[in-house]
Parts: C-alpha cells; sequence; structure tokens
C-alpha cells in the first residue's frame, strides 16, 4: 500500500476516534480496535473514509491473546505486511471506583488486562513485524504511541489500579524505547489531562471537572478533547521529533504545572 497505515486501539469512539480522524486528515490508511460488532461502528469507519482513508476494523480483546492475534490478522491482512504505527490507545476504567483498601483483584485484573498487559503484548508482536520490515527495507518507517495518563503520576486513591496500569505504560514506553532505538524505531507517550470522553461523559463526573476547571485546576481553562490529542499523535507520526524517542507528551492543558 502506497499510504502508511496505522492501527489505533479503542479507536472507535472517544479519544482513540480522534486519534484516527486526525491521522486519515494526514493521509494515513487506519485500522481501527475495538469491542463493539462492526454494525456499531459503521458511522465512525464512515467518517474515516471521508476523509480519504482506507479502513478496517478489527474487533477483538487487546487483553487476551487470542484477542490480539485476531487483531493482528486483520492488521497483516489490510497491510500485507507491517503497521507503520501503532496507537495503544484503549483503556478502561474499574468496573466499580472502590478505595484502595475496598478494591477487589477483579477490579484490578480487568483493568490491568487491558491498560498493561495488553498494550505491552501488542507492542512486541508489532515489534517484532517492524524490526522485520526494517531489517528487509532500511527505508521502512515504523514507531509506536502510546496513550498513557496523567493519572501516571497523579494519584487517585479510589481508583488505584488505573493509576498503576497507566504507570506501568510509562515505563512500558521507555522499555520498548531502549529496545528499539537501535532498529530506528522511535516510541513515545502522550498524557492526556481531564478529556471529554465516555469515561467522563456521566453528569456526576461531569459536574465535578466543571467546577474544578473553573476554579482553575487546568492552567488552560478547559475540558481537553479528543481532537486535543489527535493533533498531539499526528505530530508524532509525521517525524517532527526525531530525537525525542521514549519522551512524555503532556496534553493536560497545564493542569501538572506545580503551583502554590
Amino acid at each position: 500500500m502506497s499510504k502508511k497505515t496505522v492501527l489505533v486501539t479503542g479507536g472507535s469512539r472517544g479519544i482513540g476516534f480522534g486519534i484516527a480522524k486526525a491521522l486519515a486528515s494526514e493521509g494515513w490508511n487506519i485500522v481501527i480496535n475495538g469491542m463493539r460488532p462492526e454494525e456499531s461502528v459503521a458511522e465512525s469507519i464512515g467518517e474515516l473514509k471521508a476523509l480519504g482513508a482506507d479502513v478496517a476494523y478489527a474487533r477483538g480483546d487487546i487483553g487476551s491473546a487470542e484477542g490480539r492475534e485476531g487483531i493482528l490478522s486483520v492488521v497483516r491482512l489490510f497491510t500485507g505486511g507491517a503497521l507503520n504505527l501503532l496507537v495503544n490507545n484503549a483503556g478502561v476504567a474499574p468496573k466499580q471506583r472502590l478505595d484502595i483498601l475496598e478494591t477487589t483483584e477483579e477490579n484490578y485484573d480487568f483493568v490491568l488486562d487491558t491498560n498493561l498487559k495488553g498494550a505491552f503484548f501488542l507492542s512486541q508482536a508489532v515489534a517484532r513485524d517492524m524490526v522485520e520490515a526494517k531489517q528487509a527495507d532500511p527505508s521502512f518507517s515504523g514507531g509506536i504511541v502510546n496513550v498513557s495518563s496523567i493519572s501516571a503520576t497523579v494519584v487517585s486513591t479510589n481508583r488505584g489500579e488505573y493509576c498503576v496500569a497507566k504507570a506501568g505504560l510509562s515505563m512500558v514506553t521507555q522499555l520498548f524505547a531502549a529496545r528499539l532505538g537501535e532498529e530506528g524505531i522511535p516510541v513515545y507517550e502522550i498524557r492526556p489531562g481531564v478529556t471529554k470522553t465516555d469515561m467522563t461523559a456521566s453528569p456526576e463526573v461531569t459536574a465535578k471537572y466543571d467546577k474544578l476547571i473553573a476554579e482553575g485546576l487546568c492552567v488552560t481553562r478547559r475540558w481537553g478533547f479528543p481532537e486535543d490529542i489527535g493533533k498531539a499523535v499526528t505530530s508524532l507520526a509525521r517525524g517532527d521529533f526525531p530525537y525525542s524517542t521514549g519522551q512524555v507528551i503532556m496534553v493536560d492543558g497545564g493542569l501538572t504545572i506545580p503551583r502554590l
């Protein structure tokens, strides 16, 4: 295929869809992954195609080996080779927001399987294909972007599983950046802040953050939007930061700036 191809996990809605739209607008072909039936994501696929992208849907659970293999089967059929970019975006919140003194192994495993284990082993499989492609053709361009969260360093004691997973994903970024550096394959991490998605759509959460943002939680006094993260990923995908592998790009409106 003449155009580069990206796999965006969790790419049919929210931050993932914002990323997919931004890359489609830049001339990328798109594979989006999700858990819903294909008919449920037809509107999203239509929007991406309208932007000029060839699009495939790879349904599957990245938290399981079988799910990842199914996703990669779709990718390999679609590309006829290796991906040019993997965006590990798929993420889940705990089934119940519980204090760390009350949370359960079920909660922990549910979050860690998708948000950390899935991203690790999907990166491993894709990286192997990228290394093989790069060795066969030195002009091949590949890369990985992990969508983490300010929760990698900002504590929420009522969703500790999520914080642990995102902190772990930050180390995954550094590990793969260090390993793939000699192959010329960069790896980056993006940390969004408070972002308008399904995860923050409940009236209680929306009201909470509306109030906090109005009171100055963020230096830029507004919510983040999926397109904010999409712009950051697009810049990395273009190769605008060739000497910055392993680094964190903050997209949080200045929320994490220490202030008095």
